[in-house]
């Protein structure tokens, strides 16, 4: 019997839509300019339709004498026809897919949880109590090797993960599985603890599609597992390294197969009404300064619109992934505050970094987001497993001190020695609980705090230990290593960590002891989305309400624009502050924000006599002096109805005085 592969399903939609069998095309989804045309109502359609066909089309493969490939399934304890007929999904793909779920909870995490709660039982009551109080707690189950579809030596199979969730659901609750999918060829390309199985060649793309991303695909597919929601993390750390690390011979050489390894993933899970796509975006730490920032989004916006789905394959993006950075830092709300004549960025720990926390990224990268074509209804999520940073050494006030770093290294509650530090990291605690529809955070679009990476895992070995996962050993994670890449700081790494993804008690029980909120603390109540849980291309309750009022919405629109009479459709303003004066000069930012959707901007701005720009950043100007104009740098032009860009300088003589000044768009 001959499977069936995703791969082949824009050809079975095409020939649903014009009865004939078009040749095989790529990786697709469904052919031609179609999928780009498509919005979600109508992609949904034209899944059920794929689904219904490639069901077909299997079925009639199965007939004749197979023993070995029956048994195989059979030995997977579900029907052979089960195991590789895609499933009738779903047709309520809803804006959020953690809205009304309740989160999977994997019983193996749990199980390691209460395993150290015992042993630590007879030195510290209270801790071992904690553990077991969050031992319930849902997280994520990570797909980093083919071997780990089917089962490992780390854990049961992808199938033993859908079946326990569809258990918990006891057919009443809508359940939610999250999946990690993590397996590039080239994995990892700036780092060693994480590298993957797969070589940055071609032939190790042809593997991640026919070994990994295909079979995830199918049983995902399965009519058994229609019901189930499954949010599937996409490639961690796999696009930003592109971004920064692209000088890296490592990365030069992964660069076309992550590229073209996560347009075929989300072409894979497109098709499946079921499955949720969010792909990283690393963290603040990584990506916050402008010139990380906009090339990111644009790169994100390219690989997703070279998928035959465009952006209908994606739902959100998910930061902080296995990593440490504060959802917000309290007593640091305002980069551009001054101390001691600096502003609070200029820090040796923010390094002129604006985002000082996930909150701040998340909000600036879905702004920028927008503004490269995606849909305002692309939602984020934020990782929250390990960020709390409690403990007794957590500020509890704004520092005192006189100079810039004196009073963020007083005010912080990141208490890494660099943000660059990633592995295993001393003092750092647990996060906010998973929750979907978490309140207080409307600039982010959040759909939900999640665990992916679960608490007790260990990101590295801290020491060389063999192994056969294709796993080295990474300095980021010894202890005693220093380098410039951290500003000469050592790594702040835990001591006696196992290889990455083993379990590392010692650290989980630091991570309970400085949880943040305390374990036990009151959850906040999350916020009210009526239309969360509405399936795409649904109605809002708004537009509802306008109906059954006799109204079309057009009024409402505009009035919306009467309100806003002035603003153009492409406009813009802009405002100048000085942000720092000394004795021969000044620093300045411009911000600028669209009071339309903009593709480009341009600002006429002029300097006292005497006076002289002599560095320019995140923007292209047409002069130095007097009257002249700066317009944007090109990936900073393009903003949603609301986004803001931002460019600064540096110049010689008197300031210019803070004021609004003339902004232009395209």
């Amino acid at each position: 019997m001959s499977f069936l592969t995703l791969g082949s399903r824009s050809s079975l939609v095409t020939a649903s839509l014009t009865g004939q069998l078009p040749p095989a095309s790529g990786h697709g989804y469904f052919g031609g300019t179609m999928a780009h045309a498509a919005a979600r109502l109508g992609t949904t359609a034209l899944r059920a339709g794929a689904i219904g066909v490639a069901t077909a089309l299997v079925l009639a493969a199965c007939t004749g004498d197979n023993d070995t490939e029956s048994d195989d399934a059979a030995s997977q304890g579900s029907d052979p026809a089960s195991v590789v007929t895609p499933g009738t999904a779903s047709s309520s793909h809803v804006d959020n897919a953690y809205a009304g779920a309740t989160m999977y909870v994997n019983d193996k995490w749990s199980a390691q949880v209460e395993e150290t709660a015992d042993a630590a039982e007879g030195d510290d009551g209270d801790l071992a109590d904690a553990m077991r109080d969050i031992a319930d707690t849902p997280t994520a189950v990570w797909m980093d090797r083919i071997s780990a579809i089917d089962g490992n030596a780390d854990g049961p199979g992808l199938r033993y993960h859908l079946d326990a969730a569809l258990e918990q659901a006891d057919g009443d609750e809508q359940m939610i599985l999250t999946v990690v999918i993590y397996d590039l060829p080239g994995r990892d390309c700036f780092a060693l603890a994480s590298n993957g199985e797969l070589p940055a060649t071609d032939e190790g793309l042809a593997r991640y599609e026919s070994d990994y991303i295909d079979p995830i695909a199918q049983m995902l597919a399965e009519d058994k597992y229609a019901s189930l929601r499954v949010a599937a993390i996409i490639e961690p750390d796999s696009l930003p390294n592109l971004v920064t690390n692209d000088s890296d011979p490592k990365c030069q050489a992964a660069d076309p197969y992550y590229r073209d390894g996560v347009a075929y993933a989300l072409d894979s899970f497109a098709p499946l009404d079921n499955v949720y796509t969010y792909i990283d975006a690393a963290h603040s730490g990584w990506l916050g300064w402008d010139t990380n920032s906009g090339p990111t989004a644009q790169l994100f916006a390219e690989v997703v619109k070279s998928t035959e789905a465009g952006f209908d394959s994606v739902d959100g993006f998910v930061t902080n992934t296995a990593n440490f950075t504060p959802l917000e830092e309290p007593y640091l709300t305002d980069p551009e505050q001054q101390v001691g004549g600096q502003p609070v960025k200029s820090g040796a720990f923010y390094e002129y970094n604006p985002d000082f926390d996930e909150a701040d990224w998340t909000a600036d990268l879905y702004t920028r987001l927008v503004g490269e074509g995606f849909p305002e209804s692309i939602g984020m999520l934020v990782d929250t497993s390990r960020n709390g940073w409690g403990g007794e050494d957590r500020p509890t006030s704004a520092g005192s001190g006189s100079t810039v770093d004196a009073f963020v290294d007083e005010s912080k509650i990141d208490a890494r020695t660099h943000r660059g530090a990633w592995c295993n990291q001393d003092g750092a605690g647990l996060g906010r609980l998973p929750q979907a529809l978490p309140d207080g955070y409307e600039a982010s679009h959040l759909d939900a705090f999640v665990w992916v990476k679960p608490p007790g895992e260990s990101d590295g070995g801290s020491s060389e230990i063999d192994n056969d996962e294709g796993k080295g050993f990474d300095p980021m994670c010894d202890p005693g290593f220093s380098t410039e890449r951290l500003a000469g700081n050592t790594t702040n790494a835990l001591a006696d960590a196992p290889l990455a993804g083993k379990w590392f008690a010692a650290q989980f029980a630091q991570l309970v002891a400085n949880a943040y909120p305390e374990v036990g603390a009151e959850v906040p109540a999350p916020r009210t989305d009526a239309d969360a849980n509405k399936p795409v291309g649904a109605e809002t309750e708004s537009s509802e309400q306008a109906q059954e009022d006799g109204s079309t919405g057009d009024d409402s629109a505009a009035a919306e624009g009467d309100e806003s009479a002035g603003d153009s459709a492409a406009g813009c303003t802009a405002q100048l502050t000085v942000v720092n004066k000394w004795g021969t000069g000044f620093e300045a930012r411009v911000k600028v924000k669209a009071t339309g959707p903009i593709t480009g901007w341009v600002v006429t701005m002029s300097l006292p006599k005497g006076s002289a720009v002599n560095n320019i950043w995140n923007g292209d100007n047409s002069g130095k002096t007097g009257t002249f104009t700066v317009g944007d740098a090109g990936w900073n032009g393009a903003l949603a109805k609301g986004g803001t860009g931002e460019f600064g300088f540096v110049g010689d003589g008197v300031a210019p005085e803070p004021s609004s000044l003339e902004c232009s768009a395209s």
